[in-house]
């Protein structure tokens, strides 16, 4: 019995459109997606969007378990105007039996400079000035867009396999199923992360930085818990943020948002933060939440493969397409 995800029902067809910034990886997200059993098509002309969409309706007599289709498209995309994507996406929306969905890949600019000038690429919309010009351009331009995905996802600092995970999470989900929660630490010096729903400040609560023998452990070490957990003002705090937490799931649900992420930072995403999402997240999961933990300054400090483009041909890479 093949896991690949299917409609849910006999005359309806979703769709997830994959868009975002150049460089942020919507060529390994397209790959990810076809490996969970998507069909993938991308950069096909704007004027054929609606086309393929509409023929991929289903009919009564038509088999249930259809995969389900991916279609990427960016500022390359021919035909690409951002106030004709919007107009289209929204008649899409208004379409019966077509379901639509789209994903949006975010990337900080110094991040997707550094994969522009690794790969020696050129940025689509930086072929005659400098790289950083292009990309303030294209994020200014897709910001409207932007605001319409689903699900926005930030490649910064995301591993390549974290990546695949959370494709998965998003989108081998069933229909109807229950809110999906992301808890992810960080450290502000690193910037606040794109796709949050919820912030959390935990830089009150004591530093195990300052100590020499609890510098070298993060969050998930038994020394940093007792450290953390013992701060007279971690328990008043986790209780509160605890009962602030629990009546809004269920509103967000039934407004009919299907993922959900909480966010918490300290200065560098290595302890406080660490211990607090570990300890939201299981907190979460005991009450049966559908909850996934992520560190995403931690996971990167230890050896996580990022999101990037390399020259094709590269073993083991993905180049730009």
């Amino acid at each position: 019995m093949s896991d690949a995800p299917v409609s849910p029902g006999p005359t309806s067809r979703p769709v997830l459109l994959v868009t975002g910034l150049s460089g942020a990886g919507k060529t390994s997200a397209l790959k990810a997606l076809e490996d969970m059993g998507y069909e993938t098509v991308d950069n096909i002309p704007l004027t054929f969007l609606g086309a393929l969409v509409a023929g991929n309706r289903l009919s009564p007599q038509q088999d249930r378990e259809v995969p389900l289709l991916a279609i990427g498209m960016d500022v390359r995309t021919r035909g690409f105007g951002i106030a004709a994507v919007v107009e289209e996406l929204d008649r899409l929306r208004r379409v019966e039996q077509v379901e639509v969905q789209v994903l949006f890949l975010d990337c900080d600019d110094a991040e997707l400079h550094r994969r522009y000038v690794e790969t020696r690429h050129r940025h689509p919309l930086a072929v005659d000035r400098p790289v950083l010009d292009g990309v303030r351009e294209e994020r200014r331009l897709l910001s409207a867009l932007r605001g319409r995905a689903d699900v926005v996802l930030d490649t910064s600092a995301l591993p390549l396999g974290e990546l695949k995970a959370q494709l998965r999470q998003h989108f081998m989900a069933e229909a109807g199923q229950q809110l999906s929660i992301f808890v992810m630490s960080f450290g502000f010096k690193r910037g606040i992360p794109r796709d949050a729903d919820l912030l959390f400040d935990v830089r009150f609560l004591r530093n195990p930085h300052y100590d020499p023998a609890l510098r070298p452990l993060n969050g998930r070490d038994a020394p940093i818990a007792d450290f953390v957990g013992s701060d007279p003002a971690f328990a008043p705090f986790f209780d509160n943020l605890t009962r602030l937490i629990a009546p809004l799931l269920p509103r967000y649900a039934a407004e009919g948002k299907s993922y959900l992420t909480i966010t918490l930072g300290c200065t560098g995403g290595r302890h406080r933060s660490v211990y607090t999402a570990e300890r939201l997240g299981h907190w979460l999961t005991a009450q049966g939440h559908r909850v996934q933990i992520r560190h995403r300054d931690l996971d990167g400090q230890e050896g996580g493969k990022p999101v990037m483009m390399v020259p094709k041909g590269t073993p083991g890479g993905v180049g730009i397409e």
